[in-house]
């Protein structure tokens, strides 16, 4: 009786060569899982390093913060030096009200720059420059702003205001607003935008009516990232709005500020403005946390 043909090439390999064939992926195989392995690892470190320092912070903030909390925090102005009471009632009314106007000159301005960079300028020359510098103002110092605020305003009006602390937060917070609102449009489908140029809508209904609408939330949140972001700045005002001792909202003279009186509390000597300094550090860290808070609800919505 004759034997079958094979009729496949893989009925004449024997099984010793087919394991021999399967060694080298095998090896390749656990090799990718040792590294995979290796990397989680090295990532979660990494987490957990940050993490610790993290917690560390937050708990030494409200440890310490919490001891310096007490009615007359809010309603009394800074103490003199060395003596017993007072608050930061002129420092927390200074810093709203320097945050406030900044928000309210840098948010428009942000938003249409954004707005010409997303729907009017995709590629000619000035959106190319406009967005070139606004990465150059978006990495640039806190303190560098202050400088320029400095010898633009203060040293031509010869003292320190709180319109120049305003100008400098400003300055710091439109180049954030301009960013997230130019991403924020350029995510909207351009089939809505196509839609509204076949009913005959005019460019500047469409922008207003629809892409801006479409977009509210994560322009929203970057507004509130980037309040975020000048509630606690330092430099820029140690240049401009310096400091008051007393309660004042004049802007024409140095005003108030939580980061500078927490500055000048911190480095001093005395246990009772030690004790409003991480008082005021509990304060801006819960008005920050609070509003990256409700930045990240919008834009989950």
């Amino acid at each position: 009786m004759s034997r079958p043909v094979c009729s496949r090439a893989s009925d004449l390999v024997s099984p010793g060569s087919a394991n021999a064939d399967d060694a080298p992926r095998i090896r390749l195989q656990a090799r990718r899982r040792r590294t995979n392995a290796i990397a989680l690892a090295l990532s979660l470190l990494a987490m957990a390093f940050g993490l610790v320092w993290l917690v560390w912070i937050l708990f030494t903030t409200l440890r310490l913060g919490i001891d310096g909390l007490s009615l007359t925090l809010f309603t009394e102005s800074t103490p003199p030096p060395n003596t017993d009471g007072g608050g930061l009632a002129n420092a927390i009314v200074g810093s709203l009200e320097l945050v406030t106007l900044a928000t309210l000159f840098g948010t428009p301005i942000g938003i249409l720059a954004g707005v010409y960079l997303a729907e009017y300028g995709q590629s000619n020359l000035l959106a190319s420059t406009t967005r070139f510098i606004n990465d150059i103002l978006l990495s640039a110092p806190s303190i560098v702003v202050g400088l320029f605020v400095y010898a633009l305003v203060v040293a031509r009006m010869g003292h320190f205001s709180g319109w120049a602390g305003v100008v400098a937060l400003a300055l710091l917070q439109i180049p954030i607003v301009i960013r997230t609102t130019e991403n924020m449009l350029k995510l909207v489908p351009n089939a809505l935008r196509e839609a509204a140029f076949a009913l005959g809508t005019p460019k500047w209904k469409m922008v207003t009516s629809i892409t801006l609408k479409a977009s509210a939330a994560g322009i929203t949140t970057g507004v509130l990232l980037a309040l975020a972001r000048i509630a606690g700045e330092t430099a820029p005002l140690l240049f401009t709005a310096l400091s008051n001792q007393f309660f004042s909202l004049n802007l024409n003279q140095p005003i108030a500020n939580l980061p500078y009186t927490i500055f000048k509390f911190a480095m001093s000597p005395f246990p009772q403005w030690q004790s409003l300094a991480w008082a005021g550090v509990f304060l801006i860290t819960l008005g920050v946390l609070g509003l990256n808070i409700l930045a990240r609800a919008l834009f989950s919505k």
